[in-house]
C-alpha cells in the first residue's frame, strides 16, 4: 500500500478536479453524516419558527411572503435528503463520487437556508384587515358584566388555552344580549377576521345550520346539494379559510361539530374560536366545551337599575312608591326579560301609587303557589300579556306563536294574517287595518313582547321577532281552552299522526317543513278548526281530497310556496273560508269549483299555473283581496271585475277594460294592466270623479303578461309610500296629434319603446294639481325635445319633477324647444320654474345632443344636486353661453346645491360653461370625470368666509381619468387645483413606490420564459442563456434589496392649514371605468391601480 502516496501525489498535480473527485469518493461517509447534522439543526430552527408563526396567527397577523418561501425551501431540503439516504443506501463504488458531489452541494446549500432563517425583524407583519360581520343593536348591560369579561377573556387572552365555551343559564336570563355585546365588541376590536352569528334554535336542522354559516362567511359560497358528507367537507374548507368567532345561538341539543362541517377549534392552528349559548349546561359539556360559563339570576340592586333604565328613574322621585317600585322588581327574580317587559308596561304611569300597588299584588298573585321554574317565569311575564287589556291585541301576540322559532315575520305578512283572522276588522279602509296593524305591532314592541328583527339593511321596523321564551309562553297559554298545534319549521317529512289532530284545536301551524304528501289515510276530525297554515313545504306535491272533509269551520287556508298540482274538491265546501292563499304554488294547474265561497274575503292567486280563471269565481262578490296572476292565464272575462264591488286591492296582469276598473270605487291598492291607451285613460278620467287608489302601479301598452311581474310590488307600495302612484307605458302607440292624459296625482312616470312620442308636452295631468315627482324616458325614436314650448298649455307637467332620467334616446336633440317668434329663449316667464324642483339629472346614450342648458335656463335650477351625463358621443356643451356673455368677465354661480357631478365618455366635450361662471363645492361630495379629453376646464369655486377666507371643501370622492388629461387642465380657481394636487402627488408616489413591484411581477414572467427556454435549450446555445440567467440573478438582487421601504409605503402629505377638507383621494384609473370589489380582485392588473386605493373605488351607475 506504500505505493499509493506517491500515485495520488501524482494525481494531484493532475489539478484540482481529480482532486475534488477523490475527496468526494472518500469522503462520502464524512459528508453524509455532516448533512444529516446540518439538517437536524434546520428542522430545530424551523420548528421555533413554526411556533413563532402560530402565536404570530394568533394575534392576527400575516406572515411574510419570505418566511413562507423559507419553510417550502426546508420542505425541499427534506425531501431531498431522503432521497439521497436511498441512493447512499445501494450506491455502487464507481458512483461514490458523484453521489459525493451532490451531498457538498447540499451542505452549502443547508447553510445558507439556516442563516437565512434567522428573520431578526419577525415572522409576520401586523396587517389586519376590518373584522366583517353583522353588529346588533343592544342596551347597555347591567350586572353581567363580570360574565362579559369572563367569555372574553377565553376568547382573546392568550393565557387561556380555550377553542370552545359554552354560555349556559335559563331562558330570558341574558345569553343572547351578552353574547351580542361581545359580537360587537370582536367586530369593534378587529381581532378576528370574521365574527359568525347563527341562531340554531330548538328543532335542529342540519341543512339550514350549514347554509346559514356558509352565507354568514362567504356570501357568494354555496354547498353542495349532493348529500351531508360533501356538504360538510364543503363547509369545513370554508371555515377554514380566515381565522374566526362563530357564535351558536340556542343550542338545545348535542349535535356532531363534524357531521355539520364545523371543525373543532381545538384542532385548529388559525386560532379560531366557537361559542355557543344554550339553556342546559348539559349540552355545553357534552358537545366538548373547554369552559363553561353560568349565567346567573341578577342581584336585587342590579335588577332595580335594569328596571329603571327602562320605566325611568322619575318614579322613585316619590318616597312612598320606592317601596313598592323595589317590591315589583323583587317579583322578577332577577330575570332580565321579565324585568325588562314588566318595566314597558309600567312606562308612563309615573308616580301613580294605585297603579302600581294594583301592579305588584297582580304579579304576586300570578306567582303564588306555582311550581316549576318554567311555570313560574311565565306567570310573571303573563303579567305583560295581561296589561295589554284588549283582547283582540293579545290574540294578535298569540298569533306570533304560529310562526317557527327565531323566526323573522315580515311586518305587513304578519298585519295580512290578522286581518285574515278578523283581527282588524272594525277599521272598514285596508290602509286603516295596515295602520292599525302597525300601531299593534309598534305597542307589542315598546312592551317588549316583539323584537324588531335585524335584517341585512339593519331596516328594524321591517321584520319582528318573538323572543322563545315569550313564544313558549304564548303556547303555554294556548293550552286550556281551544288549542293551538304548532309544529313550524321542524323539517318535518310527514304530516302529524290523526289522533294529535284533536277536536279542541283552534289553529294549526306546519309552515316551513319538508312534507311531500298528505296522504288519504289522514282525515282530522277538527270540527272547530278556524285556521291551517301549510305554507312553504317546498316539497308539498299531493293532498287527498279527505283531508279538508271534516273540517267545516275553517277560515284561514294558506297553501303558499308549496309545488301542488291542483286544489282538492273538498275545499270547495268550506263554505265559512275567508282566505284562501295559493302564492307562488308555480306548479298548480287545477283549482276546484269556487262558488260556494262566498264567504271569502281573500283569494291569492299569484303566479301560478291556471289557464282558466277558477269556476265559480263570478259568487264571490265579498271579495276584498284579489291577486291574480299565471303566465298561462290569457284573458279575464268580460264584465267581471264589477262584479267585486268591495275590493280594496286588487293585483292583475291580464288586459283590463277601462269601465270595468271604474266601477271598483272602494279600491285602495291597484296592480294592474291595461293593454290599450284609450283604456286606461277612460279610467283615468273616472278617478277625477271619485278618489282613486291610494296606491297603484299601472302598466300601459304592452300584451306581454311576463313585461309586467308584480312580484310583491304591493308590499313595496304598502310599506313605502313614497314608492306609489306610478304609470308605466310600454310599447304605447303615443302619437304628435292627441294628448296623453294622466291621472292627476301620478307621481312616477316611465316610458319606454313608445317610438311615436314627439315630447313630454304631449302628456297632460287631468287636473291643475301636480304632483308628478320622476320621468323615466327610455328607447323612444321620435323624440327630439323633451319640452316644446308651442304647446305651452301642458308644459306644466314638469313644474314640481325632482327626478329626470333619459336613456338611449338617439333623436333627442335639445331638452327644449322654442317658437322662432320667440326673441330669446327664455323670455316665457314659465320656464325659470319649470325645472325648479328638480334635484337630479341624468342623461345617457343620447348621440344627438351637443349642447344640454343655456345660462340663463340654469339660473331654474337651483336645487339640482345631481348631474350625470354619459355615453353622448356628440356632446360638447354642457352649459351654452350667448357670444355676447362669452366675452364677459363677470363671475357667475351656478348650481349652488350640487352634490354630484358626473361626466362619463363624452369624446366631444370641450366646455362644462365658459370663463368665469363657476360651480361651488359648498354641497359638492362626488366629481367624476372620465374620458373627456377635449374638455381643458373644470370650473370648480372653493366656498368664502364672510371675512374672504376660503372654508373648507366636502368633496368625498374625485375621480378623473386619463392622467396625462389631468395634467393639461385649466383651472379658474388655482386654490381648487392646490386642493386636489396633494393627492394627485401622493399617488404618484405611490406609482413610484409601487414600480419595483410591478418591475418584480414583469420580472417573474421573464423568469416562465427562461424556465421554458431551459427545458428545450441546444447544447452550443447553454452559454449564452447562461449569461442572461446571470444578469436576471443580479436584478433580482438589486429589486429585493429597493423593496425594503424602510420609510414605509406611502407619503403623508398634508395641504397647508387653510381650512381645505381633501376628498378622498383622486383615482386615475388606466382601464374601464369602474370595478366591482370582486372585479378588481379576479380581473385587474396590479399596474393598473395601487393597492391602497382599490376600496375607494365604488360600484354605482356601472356604465358599459
Amino acid at each position: 500500500m506504500e505505493f499509493l502516496g506517491p500515485i495520488l501525489d501524482l494525481i494531484k498535480c493532475f489539478g484540482g478536479p481529480t482532486h475534488r473527485y477523490l475527496d468526494n469518493h472518500l469522503k462520502l461517509e464524512k459528508n453524509v453524516n455532516e448533512l444529516r447534522s446540518r439538517l437536524d439543526d434546520l428542522n430545530i430552527r424551523k420548528q421555533d419558527l413554526e411556533l413563532r408563526k402560530e402565536a404570530e396567527v394568533h394575534s392576527r397577523k400575516v406572515v411574510k411572503k419570505e418566511v413562507e418561501k423559507w419553510f417550502e425551501q426546508v420542505q425541499k431540503m427534506n425531501t431531498e435528503m431522503q432521497k439521497i439516504e436511498e441512493r447512499y443506501r445501494v450506491v455502487r463504488y464507481l458512483s461514490r463520487a458523484r453521489l459525493g458531489k451532490r451531498v457538498c452541494r447540499k451542505i452549502e446549500e443547508v447553510k445558507a437556508i439556516h442563516q437565512q432563517g434567522s428573520f431578526p425583524e419577525g415572522v409576520a407583519v401586523d396587517y389586519r384587515p376590518a373584522a366583517s360581520g353583522v353588529t346588533f343593536p343592544t342596551t347597555i348591560l347591567e350586572g353581567e358584566v363580570n360574565v362579559k369579561e369572563q367569555i372574553w377573556a377565553y376568547l382573546v387572552d392568550s393565557n387561556y388555552d380555550v377553542g370552545m365555551i359554552g354560555v349556559c343559564g335559563m331562558g330570558g336570563i341574558g345569553k343572547t344580549t351578552i353574547m351580542k355585546h361581545i359580537n360587537n365588541q370582536l367586530l369593534e376590536k378587529n381581532m378576528f377576521e370574521k365574527v359568525v352569528w347563527v341562531t340554531v334554535s330548538k328543532e335542529l336542522n342540519v341543512f339550514k345550520l350549514q347554509q346559514d354559516i356558509a352565507d354568514a362567511m362567504d356570501g357568494s359560497s354555496s354547498l353542495p346539494e349532493n348529500g351531508p358528507g360533501s356538504r360538510a367537507a364543503e363547509l369545513m374548507k370554508i371555515l377554514e379559510r380566515k381565522r374566526h368567532v362563530l357564535i351558536l345561538d340556542d343550542v338545545w341539543q348535542r349535535f356532531s361539530l363534524l357531521d355539520v362541517g364545523i371543525p373543532r377549534p381545538t384542532l385548529l392552528h388559525s386560532g379560531s374560536k366557537l361559542v355557543l349559548t344554550s339553556r342546559s349546561i348539559e349540552v355545553c359539556k357534552s358537545m366538548g366545551c373547554n369552559k363553561v360559563v353560568k349565567v346567573q339570576p341578577l342581584q336585587e340592586q342590579e335588577s332595580l337599575n335594569l328596571f329603571l333604565n327602562h320605566v325611568g328613574h322619575n318614579v322613585l322621585e316619590n318616597p312612598t312608591l320606592e317601596e313598592i317600585v323595589k317590591l315589583v322588581v323583587h317579583q322578577c327574580g332577577g330575570l332580565p326579560l321579565a324585568i325588562v317587559t314588566i318595566a314597558a308596561c309600567m312606562k308612563g304611569v309615573d308616580d301613580d301609587i294605585c297603579e302600581w300597588r294594583n301592579a305588584l299584588n297582580e304579579l304576586r298573585h300570578r306567582v303564588k303557589s306555582v311550581k316549576g321554574l318554567e311555570t313560574e317565569i311565565f306567570e310573571c311575564l303573563m303579567f305583560s300579556y295581561d296589561r295589554l287589556g284588549d283582547p283582540k291585541l293579545q290574540n294578535c301576540f298569540l298569533y306570533c306563536s304560529l310562526y317557527p322559532e327565531d323566526y323573522e315575520i315580515e311586518r305587513i305578512e304578519l298585519i295580512e294574517k290578522w286581518i285574515d283572522e278578523g283581527l282588524l276588522d272594525e277599521f272598514g279602509t285596508r290602509q286603516a287595518m295596515h295602520d292599525r296593524g302597525n300601531s299593534i305591532l309598534n305597542k307589542l314592541e315598546n312592551n317588549c313582547l316583539l323584537e324588531g328583527a335585524t335584517t341585512i339593511n339593519n331596516d328594524l321596523r321591517r321584520k319582528v321577532r318573538m323572543h322563545d321564551v315569550l313564544r313558549d309562553m304564548a303556547l303555554w297559554i294556548k293550552r286550556a281552552g281551544r288549542k293551538f298545534m304548532v309544529k313550524a319549521g321542524l323539517q318535518l317529512k310527514e304530516v302529524p299522526s290523526e289522533h294529535e289532530w284533536t277536536s279542541d284545536l283552534e289553529k294549526v301551524s306546519l309552515m316551513n317543513n319538508s312534507l311531500s304528501e298528505i296522504p288519504p289515510h289522514i282525515s282530522p276530525k277538527c270540527y272547530n278548526l278556524t285556521t291551517l297554515l301549510l305554507q312553504k313545504n317546498n316539497k308539498l306535491e299531493k293532498i287527498a281530497e279527505c283531508f279538508f272533509q271534516q273540517m267545516p269551520k275553517l277560515k284561514v287556508l294558506d297553501l303558499s310556496y308549496t309545488r301542488i298540482l291542483e286544489l282538492p274538491n273538498s275545499v270547495s265546501n268550506l263554505n265559512h273560508l275567508a282566505s284562501l292563499v295559493l302564492r307562488n304554488c308555480d306548479r298548480l294547474r287545477y283549482v276546484c269549483s269556487l262558488a260556494k265561497l262566498k264567504a271569502l274575503r281573500k283569494l291569492d292567486l299569484f303566479n301560478t299555473a291556471i289557464k282558466e280563471i277558477p269556476h265559480g269565481i263570478e259568487m264571490l262578490t265579498n271579495l276584498t283581496y284579489l291577486n291574480l296572476y299565471s303566465k298561462d292565464l290569457k284573458e279575464l272575462p268580460v264584465e267581471i271585475l264589477p262584479m267585486f264591488s268591495h275590493l280594496q286591492h286588487l293585483a292583475i296582469t291580464l288586459n283590463i277594460k277601462g269601465e270595468e276598473a271604474a266601477k271598483l270605487r272602494k279600491l285602495e291598492v291597484f296592480l294592474g294592466c291595461f293593454y290599450e291607451q284609450e283604456e286606461f285613460e277612460e279610467y283615468a278620467k273616472s278617478m277625477l270623479d271619485h278618489q282613486g287608489p291610494k296606491h297603484y302601479l299601472v302598466a300601459v301598452g304592452s300584451g306581454k303578461p311576463d313585461y309586467f311581474y308584480f312580484d310583491d310590488g304591493a308590499s313595496r307600495l304598502i310599506q313605502n309610500p313614497k314608492l306609489n302612484k306610478e304609470v308605466c307605458f310600454i310599447n304605447c302607440k303615443m302619437g304628435s296629434q292627441d294628448l296623453v292624459l294622466l291621472p292627476h296625482d301620478v307621481k312616477y312616470v316611465s316610458i319606454e319603446e313608445c317610438h311615436g312620442l314627439k315630447s313630454l308636452s304631449n302628456i297632460c295631468l287631468l287636473h291643475e294639481g301636480n304632483e308628478l315627482k320622476s320621468c323615466y324616458i327610455r328607447n323612444c325614436e321620435g323624440v327630439e325635445c323633451l319640452i316644446d314650448l308651442s304647446l305651452s298649455s301642458c308644459n306644466s307637467v314638469l313644474q314640481n319633477l325632482e327626478k329626470l332620467q333619459l336613456e338611449d334616446l338617439r333623436n333627442l336633440r335639445e331638452l327644449v324647444r322654442e317658437e322662432a317668434a320667440l326673441a330669446s329663449t327664455f323670455q316665457n316667464p314659465m320656464q325659470p320654474a319649470m325645472f325648479s324642483c328638480l334635484k337630479s339629472f341624468y342623461l345617457r346614450k343620447c348621440s344627438s345632443m351637443k349642447k344640454l342648458w343655456s345660462l340663463e335656463m340654469l339660473q331654474g335650477l337651483q336645487n339640482l344636486e345631481e348631474i350625470d351625463v354619459s355615453l353622448c358621443e356628440n356632446m360638447e356643451k354642457i352649459i351654452e353661453s350667448k357670444e355676447e356673455e362669452e366675452e364677459g368677465n363677470d363671475r357667475t354661480i351656478i348650481l349652488p346645491k350640487l352634490r354630484k357631478l358626473c361626466l362619463f365618455k363624452l369624446p366631444e366635450l370641450r366646455s362644462i360653461c365658459r370663463f368665469g361662471v363657476m360651480i361651488p363645492t359648498d354641497c359638492l361630495q362626488y366629481l367624476e370625470v372620465m374620458e373627456c379629453r377635449k374638455l381643458k376646464r373644470i370650473p370648480l369655486s372653493l366656498p368664502l368666509h364672510e371675512n374672504g377666507r376660503q372654508e373648507s371643501c366636502r368633496l368625498e370622492e374625485i375621480v378623473l381619468y386619463p392622467e396625462e388629461w389631468w395634467n393639461s387642465l385649466e383651472w379658474d380657481d388655482p386654490n381648487v387645483k392646490d386642493m386636489l394636487l396633494p393627492f394627485h402627488l401622493a399617488e404618484q408616489q405611490l406609482n413610484s413606490d409601487c414600480f419595483h413591484h410591478h418591475k418584480g411581477i414583469a420580472l417573474a414572467l421573464l423568469v416562465m420564459k427562461i424556465e421554458e427556454r431551459y427545458r428545450v435549450v441546444r447544447y452550443l446555445s447553454r452559454a449564452r442563456l447562461g449569461t442572461r440567467v446571470c444578469q436576471k440573478i443580479e436584478e433580482v438582487k438589486a429589486i429585493q434589496q429597493q423593496g425594503s421601504f424602510p420609510e414605509g409605503v406611502a407619503v403623508d402629505h398634508r395641504h397647508a392649514a387653510s381650512g381645505v377638507t381633501f376628498p378622498t383621494a383622486i383615482l386615475i384609473l388606466q382601464g374601464r371605468r369602474r370595478f366591482t370589489r370582486t372585479q378588481i380582485g379576479v380581473r385587474c392588473p396590479p399596474e393598473n391601480i395601487p393597492s391602497c386605493l382599490l376600496y375607494h373605488l365604488v360600484d354605482t351607475h356601472l356604465n358599459t
